[in-house]
């Protein structure tokens, strides 16, 4: 066993695994809260699947034709199943994403701007130049004129 004088370079941060047949093997407290959270991931992904299991074994499993066909609002499928499908919808989405990640950025910088003075000023003019340059470039483009 390690004795109180005997840590030495380690510090008084580390520790000594019990159990351990050396009972010289020590872990720092950074790597302690590393083992903490592979451990939390671990039991959330032995979580995930003994529900997972759960649920296989519970449920009922009567296949039939017509549960496997396609469902299409209630109207019967027709043709094959592949569209093709706008890539305006996809652009809608992304201009979407893009505006509403920039208010996640602008409200942490709007309660924090006294402080950051006028550094943050200009930090957040470049950013929102930016966003209205790419608003801009998209009214250009035409991808916003809803047809």
């Amino acid at each position: 066993m390690v004795e109180d004088g005997e840590l030495g370079a380690l510090g008084a941060d580390s520790y000594t695994r019990r159990g351990h047949p050396d009972a010289q093997v020590r872990m720092s407290a950074y790597f302690q809260d590393y083992v903490t959270v592979g451990v939390f991931i671990a039991l959330g992904a032995v979580l995930v699947a003994v529900m997972l299991g759960i649920a296989a074994v519970l449920r009922p499993n009567n296949p039939t034709r017509t549960k496997q066909l396609t469902y299409e609002c209630g109207v019967d499928p027709v043709g094959a199943g592949w569209s093709q499908t706008y890539v305006r919808y996809y652009v809608f989405g992304l201009l979407f994403v893009v505006f509403d990640v920039e208010a996640v950025f602008v409200f942490p910088w709007a309660v924090a701007a006294e402080r950051l003075g006028l550094f943050g000023v200009v930090a957040i003019t470049i950013f929102m130049l930016t966003l209205i340059e790419g608003l801009a470039y998209a009214i250009k483009k035409g991808v916003l004129r809803w047809e």
